[in-house]
């Protein structure tokens, strides 16, 4: 009995692998289709490099080139500012200001002979940009502009600043002074930790008073504009040179979530800034997971008090889809009774915050001394009662 033949014919063959070939390619283009429809909502930017760069967990939601090596102007006193005002925080020293401190470029037009503190050259650097301001920073705290060098190329090392060398610390151009739109990210969100940074750069003008002569009190103006333009904008530094064109790095705030936005050569950096962040907080929101303020008290059994205070701590912001934010359910967790010992510090409890059953974050119940007045009045019970059902927010 013959059997049956399982051969193809090459005609057949050809028929059929036409017919995948169809299938991929219109799979493929179906894909990119799907992806390019879902990437539309997205702003376009005319910087050659840039980053949107969320603080609060530390993630990239757009970017454009973000780890190319580029000349970052101005920017660069991000860095020397910060330094600035972490020795001012330590000793506000008066700096004379002398010929060698001088510098061509932007400037807070000091002269020969003029005094003013640390603090204030800090003031010139964040709102007059002045690359004069600068040179007498760096050489006062560390005797050169080369020596600062290694000050500010040390602290890019320890912020994760990988593709960042330093070399004039006004941010003059020098083939070897370069970052990226990250870099640049990462150091904003590292010097708003500072206080005095933080609050410096979102002044939109600052009055220096002159040590020398005392008389002589001046006005500068920051020229961070987005102060003025975009309403959540907290800070930020703007830089330009020639070979560099017009650099931007900013900071904003919206309901508890910061975002840093840096965009390195870009003739349209105002607007797209505001294009990025408005992209950005339209997409993310904030869960602020302080529990600080509350407090209960829970029975304790075998010690002199009949209950002990507990209250809640301060834990990490946690960043969720805007959309998702209702979703959000806080809920606490302890015993109905302690025993004791319990000391002071001592963890009792939790509370967590979940969406769609994972946990997101949570933060600790500790044992506190009781000191509450505004809790005296509930009976114990009624806390107990408060303390379960406090839950969806």
């Amino acid at each position: 009995m013959a059997k049956p033949s399982h051969k193809i014919s090459s005609e057949l063959m050809k028929k059929i692998l036409s017919v995948i070939v169809v299938v991929v390619v219109t799979l493929t283009q179906t894909a990119q289709i799907t992806a390019f429809a879902q990437e539309t909502d997205k702003p376009v930017v005319n910087a050659q490099a840039c980053v949107l760069y969320c603080v609060d967990d530390g993630k990239v939601y757009f970017s454009v080139n973000e780890n190319k090596k580029m000349k970052p102007a101005s920017t660069t006193k991000l860095m020397t500012s910060l330094i600035t005002l972490e020795y001012a925080d330590s000793a506000d020293k008066v700096v004379a200001f002398t010929k060698d401190m001088t510098a061509e470029g932007s400037s807070m037009y000091l002269k020969v002979g003029e005094k003013v503190k640390l603090s204030d050259l800090a003031a010139g650097m964040m709102m007059a940009s002045g690359n004069d301001a600068a040179n007498a920073a760096a050489i006062s705290i560390a005797g050169s502009a080369e020596k600062f060098s290694e000050l500010m190329n040390n602290r890019a090392a320890v912020i994760g600043m990988k593709n960042t060398h330093f070399v004039t610390p006004s941010g003059l151009d020098d083939e070897n002074h370069y970052s990226t739109a990250y870099d640049m990210a990462l150091l904003m969100s590292y010097a708003l930790e500072n206080e005095s940074f933080a609050k410096l750069t979102s002044q939109k003008s600052v009055t220096v008073e002159f040590s020398e002569p005392q008389s002589k009190r001046t006005t500068y103006t920051n020229h961070n504009r987005l102060l003025s333009m975009y309403e959540y904008c907290t800070g930020g530094k703007t830089g330009y040179t020639m070979a560099a064109g017009r650099c931007l790095v900013s900071s904003a705030k919206k309901d508890g979530l910061t975002f840093v936005c840096v965009t390195l050569n870009d003739r349209n950096d105002w607007n797209d800034h505001i294009a990025l962040y408005n992209y950005g907080f339209s997409k993310l929101a904030c869960v602020e997971c302080d529990d600080s303020d509350y407090y209960l008290e829970i029975p304790c059994a075998g010690g002199d008090d009949e209950s002990i205070g507990v209250t809640g701590t301060k834990g990490k912001n946690v960043v969720v889809p805007l959309d998702k934010k209702s979703n959000v359910v806080r809920t606490a967790y302890a015993d109905n009774f302690l025993y004791a010992p319990v000391k002071d510090g001592d963890i009792v409890g939790r509370i967590e915050y979940t969406l769609d059953g994972k946990t997101l974050a949570s933060t600790n119940l500790t044992a506190v001394e009781y000191s509450n007045t505004q809790n005296k009045n509930k009976s114990i019970w009624t806390k107990i009662k408060d303390f379960f059902t406090y839950g969806k927010e």
